[in-house]
C-alpha cells in the first residue's frame, strides 16, 4: 500500500488518479481547493472506509500550503502528484492588454505552487519517494504553435525548476519528474481531445510505478515515453 497525495484531485486526471489508486488499495490524500465542490470525490471518500480522505489545499494561496500539508497528518509520502493547474490568459495578448494578474495566477499555481507543495511534504519523504509534476507539451521548445503565453511559459519554468530540484534531491533518493499527461478530455482539454482521464491516469500510474532514480529530472509523456524538451 502506498501513501499517495494528489493536488487538483477534485476532477479530471487528478480525480481519475484518486479513483485508480483507491481501487488497488492505496491510501489516498485528495487535496482540493474546495472540499465540497466534487460530488464524485466525496462519494469516493465516503465509500472508501477511510482509505481516501479529502483535504483543503489551494495551491495558488502559497502562504497556506504548509498548514494545509500539516493538516493531512504525519504519514510518509510515497507518491506526490502535483496536478493542480489553470490555463492562464488565453486572449491574443499581442493585440489586447496583457493580463498580468492572470500571469501571476498562472505562475503561482503552476510554478510556485508545486515547489511550495513539494517543500511542505519533503520532511515526510524518504528514499524512493516520487514527485510527479504535471507539465504540458506546450512547454517544449519543439511545440510548433503559438498562443497560451502564460500557460506555456509557466509549464516551461516548471520543467526547469523541477530538473534543478531533482538534482538537489538525488542524493536523498527522491525521484522528481515532469510529464505531459496527454491531450485529455477534461474541462481544460475539451471534448475533442485524444484520450480520457482514465486512460491518462492509467498510463501515469504505470510510469510512476516504474520510475527509478536514474529517471529523476526527466520530462515524460503519459505513456512512459520521454518527451522532447
Amino acid at each position: 500500500m502506498l501513501n499517495v497525495y494528489i493536488t487538483g484531485a477534485g476532477r479530471g486526471i487528478g480525480l481519475a488518479l484518486a479513483q485508480q489508486h483507491a481501487q488497488v488499495g492505496d491510501r489516498v490524500f485528495a487535496l482540493v481547493r474546495d472540499t465540497k465542490k466534487s460530488d464524485e470525490l466525496s462519494q469516493l471518500a465516503d465509500g472508501s472506509g477511510g482509505k481516501v480522505t479529502v483535504h483543503r489545499m489551494d495551491t495558488g494561496d502559497l502562504a497556506s500550503i504548509p498548514d494545509a500539508a500539516a493538516a493531512t497528518g504525519s504519514d510518509s509520502v510515497d507518491v506526490l502528484y502535483n496536478v493542480a493547474g489553470n490555463t492562464g490568459p488565453t486572449n491574443n495578448e499581442l493585440e489586447t492588454d496583457i493580463d498580468w494578474d492572470g500571469w501571476d495566477s498562472a505562475f503561482d499555481v503552476m510554478v510556485k505552487g508545486p515547489l511550495a507543495v513539494l517543500k511542505a511534504f519533503l520532511p515526510r519523504m524518504h528514499e524512493g519517494s516520487k514527485v510527479v509534476n504535471f507539465s504540458s507539451q506546450l512547454a517544449s521548445s519543439t511545440w510548433p504553435m503559438g498562443g497560451y503565453y502564460a500557460y506555456s511559459a509557466a509549464k516551461a519554468a516548471l520543467n526547469r525548476l523541477m530538473r534543478s530540484v531533482a538534482i538537489d534531491l538525488k542524493d536523498q533518493g527522491i525521484i522528481v519528474i515532469t510529464l505531459h499527461p496527454g491531450w485529455v478530455k477534461t474541462a481544460m482539454g475539451g471534448p475533442n481531445a485524444e484520450i480520457t482521464p482514465e486512460e491518462s491516469a492509467s498510463g501515469i500510474r504505470a510510469l510512476t510505478q516504474d520510475l527509478s532514480i536514474a529517471d529523476s529530472g526527466d520530462f515524460f509523456k503519459w505513456n512512459g515515453e520521454h518527451h522532447a524538451w
